[in-house]
């Protein structure tokens, strides 16, 4: 392509929109442009990096043996009444009415689309195990859509589903995309992360998250260099020794006045003892009832494993009108002790000795608390996991660090076709349902995030895979005419040796040309300038390093090449 005929409107200036690196960035270089919030217009060159996303994703898929489709965005409410989720997914999902007055929303995913799909056509087992894929625009209407295309409203999505006679056939089809993943990362370039992570919304037994490292994620992955356990924030567990003593105390607590002091921070300092000797008593609305949990007082509770140990639909944070009605105290002093609730804690509880707890009316606490002051129906691992903590798998130290999910696969089992009825005849004639699975991409979210790990104050740093062009041919004076020649013979020798390159053939001048290379991200640079054109040389750089190296310019093709692959191998 020829710069002076493309569509690249960049912008000298950072975007006061923007929040993040890649927003900035992609808006700078021309790669997207805003039409309303968290809803983007793919520009030449962004679009030009996306595609090359989807085709290294359609070729790695393919490998599999999956097979690529394309369901529909509009989906009717019906589908999503038979799943159960019409109701549960939340204001994310965009509701609407057609001129029939029939509801329909705006497809965020598929599982009910393809569940549809298959049951009204696979009969007989012969016909398993199946692998649909599509490569589509989905909407979720966030709440708070920000860092551009990181968290959009609009987005570019690959979501796959898996059919299976049996459990064994649906592990191995996991396997097989946890291994498409895998590839379809390392060619894009990416340092990351496979971790443990939540089933949320999509529901099903396990999944991975695929987390791409980088310092401005807003995800924190919790891992452990030891034994290689990995797990976002949501799922991640805590170990714990299995030689600690209980204590048996009993009866030795008493109530003290703590006059408006309702945070740990506030008790804390007011009864001169550390925040881990303070217990937190928390009351939540359920799908089961009101319940109480306990928690140290220097954690945090990690609301998604309570729900997921306890089994709940919902579990929310009770208002101050339940907590009164419950423990007889306002909020802020919630404790354990006399609550006819039930109660769940964390496990660090079960160790603990003479701590405090709220005495369930204003402005009192009790010290001197022990577990056998008061009834707790299970003991969990319920906090946040955080750097220092015991692995769960191994026992040495957890660690942390940020990066962006780029990738999520789940095991469904019975999920969707169970509620849909989804089914098939096995070899014996008798019906059974389908073993599902289901794996996304965020495609568009693939771009933002190579940028947020590889980037410097001239702009993006994109890997040769995904990079809008491979190589830019740079004729420092376009007015030059060797110049011009030389570049031109390049560019066309480098078109046919399938090299995706860009040529700068615009009239202006050589800092507005590098400025631009740089800022668009292109990995390979050759710089044609009349200086060493005069003793038969031209330059190459690498767009992540400070020295460009002298090439014959007979030779400059071949060593081209040479470097593209190179990159590509990296």
């Amino acid at each position: 392509m020829r710069f002076s005929k493309m569509f690249i409107p960049t912008v000298k200036e950072d975007p006061k929109e923007a929040e993040v690196i890649s927003h900035r960035l992609m808006l700078r270089a021309g790669f997207i442009r805003r039409l309303a919030s968290g809803i983007y217009t793919w520009l030449p060159l962004g679009l030009k990096s996306l595609k090359k996303v989807e085709t290294i994703i359609r070729e790695e898929m393919n490998k599999k043996g999956a097979q690529e489709i394309l369901m529909p965005f509009v989906q009717p409410k019906e589908l999503w009444e038979e799943s159960t989720r019409w109701e549960k997914y939340g204001k994310e999902l965009l509701r609407f009415y057609d001129r029939n007055n029939r509801e329909l929303c705006l497809g965020p995913t598929h599982e009910e689309v393809v569940t549809d799909l298959v049951r009204k056509e696979v009969r007989s087992y012969r016909e398993l195990p199946l692998n649909l894929y599509q490569i589509q625009t989905k909407f979720r209407d966030e709440i708070r859509p920000r860092f551009g295309v990181m968290r959009a409203r609009e987005f570019v999505m690959k979501d796959a589903y898996s059919f299976d006679v049996d459990e064994e056939g649906a592990e191995k089809s996991y396997m097989d995309m946890y291994d498409a993943y895998t590839n379809i990362f390392k060619r894009c370039g990416f340092r990351f992360r496979i971790v443990e992570a939540d089933t949320g919304q999509i529901g099903g037994s396990f999944s991975h998250e695929f987390m791409v490292l980088a310092e401005t994620g807003e995800d924190i992955i919790i891992y452990c260099d030891s034994c290689g356990y990995a797990a976002n924030l949501e799922r991640a567990e805590v170990g714990y020794q299995q030689d600690k003593e209980i204590s048996a105390k009993k009866g030795y607590y008493k109530k003290v006045e703590t006059p408006n002091k309702k945070r740990i921070e506030e008790v804390s300092s007011f009864l001169n003892i550390p925040p881990q000797l303070l217990v937190k008593t928390i009351i939540y609305n359920t799908d089961r009832g009101v319940i109480g949990v306990l928690v140290r007082g220097d954690r945090d509770m990690n609301e998604t494993k309570i729900k997921n140990i306890l089994s709940l639909e919902y579990i929310e944070l009770a208002d101050e009108a339940t907590i009164e009605k419950v423990t007889g105290g306002p909020l802020g002093f919630s404790g354990p002790i006399g609550l006819k609730i039930p109660l769940y804690a964390d496990r660090d509880i079960l160790y603990m000795e003479d701590f405090v707890v709220g005495g369930n009316e204003k402005d009192m606490h009790i010290i001197n608390a022990n577990i056998s002051d008061f009834n707790v129906e299970a003991f969990f691992d319920l906090k946040i996991a955080k750097d220092g903590d015991l692995c769960p798998r191994c026992k040495a130290t957890l660690n942390s660090t940020k990066g962006i999910e780029v990738g999520h696969i789940f095991k469904l089992g019975l999920k969707y076709s169970k509620a849909m009825g989804a089914k098939f005849l096995d070899k014996n004639g008798e019906e059974k349902y389908m073993v599902m699975g289901c794996y996304g991409i965020g495609v568009s979210r693939i771009i933002a995030a190579a940028i947020e790990q590889a980037n410097d104050e001239n702009g993006m740093i994109l890997p040769c895979s995904i990079a809008p062009f491979e190589v830019d041919v740079l004729p420092v004076n376009s007015s030059h005419r060797d110049s011009m020649e030389l570049a031109e013979r390049i560019y066309k020798d480098l078109l046919a040796k399938r090299i995706d390159a860009l040529i700068d053939d615009r009239d202006v001048r050589p800092g507005v040309k590098f400025k631009d290379c740089d800022l668009m991200g292109i990995p390979l640079r050759i710089t044609i300038g009349e200086k060493n054109l005069k003793d038969g040389f031209v330059e190459i750089k690498h767009r992540d390093k400070k020295e460009s190296l002298k090439i014959k310019k007979e030779d400059i093709v071949g060593r081209t090449i040479e470097h593209v692959e190179e990159l590509k191998r990296w």
